[in-house]
């Protein structure tokens, strides 16, 4: 096959999306929250965790800690019991903790909204913030998380394992104020019918502009027993 011109790309790119709007039409952030600095723990909780299970840990930890303040005063082993099912349980409560007082001493106890000071917070990447920024905020961000990352390099949108490359490449495929919407419609294909080892590739909606169909089960039965109705990470 020819090589794609970069605006054969972009169009084969936003078309894959809005067939993924249709497919999904109330994608969305998976994680529970209110409030920004809800989302902002979640966020850091959903580490190596799957959003399922931070969302049934956070209605006990939220009420516990309506605020910043109540964060960086917490008892640490009160903390870690509550938050114990998320996994790595001793550093993350280190870092909401640490989150906490930073936001405290440096934000007036609220989440800030640029990403230049998000991501000087502990534990918070560009990934942690642009969730922040264009859920809690509004402000349109990608999300660079393990499933974007895959199906963006089975897509061939990117070519790149760095999470902050392939953001770079995302920004030139999609116009700004489709940012955060794309990353939840890819994000939610890749947790339903686009699995790592099996996707359901007899079951997708975009296989026709997929250049990895055949990776899974082309037969649409045999697909169709793939597809979840919900996300599990």
């Amino acid at each position: 096959m020819a090589p794609e011109s970069p605006v054969a790309l972009k169009r084969r790119a936003r078309k894959m999306v809005v067939v993924l709007g249709d497919t999904y039409p109330d994608a969305h952030c998976e994680l529970d929250f209110t409030t920004p600095l809800e989302l902002l723990i979640a966020t850091v909780l959903s580490a190596q965790c799957t959003d399922q299970r931070v969302n049934a840990v956070t209605p006990a930890l939220f009420a516990r800690y309506p605020d910043a303040a109540a964060y960086a005063a917490a008892d640490r082993g009160e903390l870690e019991v509550l938050i114990t099912p998320t996994g790595f349980f001793r550093q993350k409560a280190a870092t909401i903790q640490s989150i906490g007082q930073q936001l405290c001493d440096r934000y007036g106890g609220e989440v800030p909204r640029k990403q230049k000071d998000l991501v000087t917070l502990p534990g918070v990447g560009r990934k942690t913030a642009n969730v922040v920024l264009g859920d809690a905020f509004g402000v349109p961000g990608i999300t660079v998380d393990t499933h974007l990352g895959r199906l963006a390099r089975r897509f061939g949108w990117t070519t790149n394992e760095d999470p902050e490359k392939v953001e770079i490449d995302l920004q030139e495929l999609f116009a700004r104020k489709d940012w955060t919407t794309m990353s939840h419609r890819v994000i939610w294909h890749g947790r339903r019918r686009c699995h790592a080892r099996r996707p359901a590739c007899g079951a997708c909606p975009i296989a026709h502009w997929c250049p990895a169909f055949g990776e899974g089960p082309t037969d649409t039965a045999e697909a169709a027993k793939l597809v979840r109705d919900s996300g599990r990470g």
